[in-house]
């Protein structure tokens, strides 16, 4: 139980994140200490980035259900631990995707 606490308070981290890209002003920068890359329209590039992250923070929850229902050293921990690797690899990939789009 004490293990979905903190991983849901990852989760709400994440989606903190996604709701100030989305009120932001200017462009985000989405890779740590990058800077923000210049984009045609900055309004649509942070909604598409936002979105992004709420997704990647659904996720990133839905792969800690097992913390909450199984016991301690179940086998339904692997999917938690490969899951995330799993969609951190897609999160890159569709932000490459989206930069790629608004340049």
């Amino acid at each position: 139980m004490f293990g979905f606490i903190i991983w849901s308070i990852v989760c709400f981290i994440l989606i903190g994140i996604g709701v100030s890209t989305w009120r932001a002003k200017e462009a985000t920068g989405f890779f740590t200490g990058a800077k923000p890359p210049k984009v045609k329209d900055v309004r649509r590039y942070n909604h598409m980035v936002a979105i992004l992250w709420f997704v990647y923070a659904i996720l990133f929850e839905l792969l800690g259900l097992p913390l909450l229902f199984y016991e301690q050293n179940s086998a339904a921990f692997v999917c938690s631990i490969f899951g995330v690797p799993a969609i951190t690899i897609g999160l890159i990939v569709d932000y490459l995707i989206i930069l790629r789009k608004n340049q």
